[in-house]
């Protein structure tokens, strides 16, 4: 199953960086999430995808299920989503104040002022 999911992470990836070296900032923003996507299936996937219990002491149960690659990445969802949101509103008040999103354009547009 860690094959699969490895996979997944590096296609993930691939499809991230195409987003993030286009010229509209939309995709740039899909993109930067995409690889925190990315990121975190990789670290939950390196943390073990382990079937157990929570780890509460117990007499009768023999294997735990490791906490820190969970509480990781609940924080790193956290932080994508106030980063998302910046790059958001960001790239919504360059469309406003520039008119095109077109970052080839920007270029030109900043110039003839």
């Amino acid at each position: 199953m860690e094959i699969i999911m490895i996979f997944v992470c590096g296609i993930l990836a691939s499809i991230s960086v195409y987003l993030v070296l286009s010229k509209s900032l939309i995709r740039i923003v899909m993109g930067t999430t995409l690889i925190t996507h990315a990121s975190n299936l990789f670290l939950i996937t390196m943390g073990g995808l382990k079937h157990g219990e929570m780890p509460i002491y117990e007499k009768n149960i023999s294997q735990y299920v490791d906490p820190i690659p969970h509480a990781l990445i609940l924080t790193a969802i956290v932080i994508a989503f106030a980063t998302t949101a910046f790059f958001l509103v960001l790239a919504f008040r360059t469309y406003k104040e520039l008119g095109t999103d077109n970052v080839e354009r920007m270029k030109g547009v900043l110039d003839d002022d």
